[in-house]
């Protein structure tokens, strides 16, 4: 069980510098302050299936769940996503405020 989640970190990580790598050098908008550094690392380019950033297109279905159920899926991880979506010390709040910013169209 230990090598699985070991390898799915380091696969996670190698993602996160792809994404970050070929993500716009601007969005609209200033991104809360753990974009960077856990949601942008797959939502900047969409990622394994993630709906990108600012594609509201995309969001939309998800966002129809309402805001509840999509921060609920984030504190438990959702498919390729992990429990807490790389953000270990966000809080439901700061999820929420992620979520909009990431939703909303840039």
């Amino acid at each position: 069980m230990r090598a699985a989640a070991f390898i799915r970190t380091i696969a996670i990580r190698g993602a996160t510098v792809a994404a970050l790598a070929a993500a716009p050098a601007v969005l609209a908008g200033d991104p809360p302050p753990q974009y960077a550094a856990s949601c942008g690392a797959c939502h900047a380019v969409g990622v394994a299936g993630a709906p990108a950033t600012g594609n509201a297109e995309a969001w939309a279905p998800r966002m129809e769940k309402g805001m509840e159920a999509l921060v609920a899926s984030v504190r438990n991880g959702l498919n390729a996503m992990p429990p807490g979506g790389l953000c270990n010390s966000c809080s439901d709040e700061d999820h929420a405020a992620l979520i909009t910013y990431m939703s909303t169209a840039q």
